[in-house]
């Protein structure tokens, strides 16, 4: 179960680094017990590119809505933008990405079943 909280400002918050993920600032909204259980907003430095990872794929979940910049799938060969949004069943291939110019999103995970 994730964390209970009532409106709050999430400005009010830093950006930390994303554990194991170079390049990625996160705010912490809401976290349960996994890291299947997190919603967060994501900052992704200009410049990123996840290449050196390859195809992603995980065990849960996750809903992602891009808020600010431009992400570029490198499968797809599209670039998404703000008011793009992603739901990924677990399993489900995706990225390789990159960013010139950096982008926000608000990512949300959900165990699987």
């Amino acid at each position: 179960m994730k964390s209970e909280h009532e409106f709050f400002d999430t400005s009010t918050q830093e950006w930390t680094p994303a554990q194991g993920s170079p390049g990625v600032a996160e705010r912490v909204l809401a976290r349960g017990g996994s890291e299947a259980e997190l919603t967060r907003l994501a900052r992704w430095a200009p410049g990123l590119d996840t290449s050196a990872a390859g195809v992603i794929r995980h065990a849960y979940v996750e809903e992602v809505y891009l808020l600010e910049g431009e992400l570029e799938d490198l499968t797809l060969r599209r670039t998404f933008g703000p008011g793009h949004f992603a739901s990924r069943p677990p399993g489900m291939p995706h990225g390789p990405y990159r960013t010139a110019t950096g982008c926000v999103m608000l990512e949300i995970r959900h165990p699987a079943g």
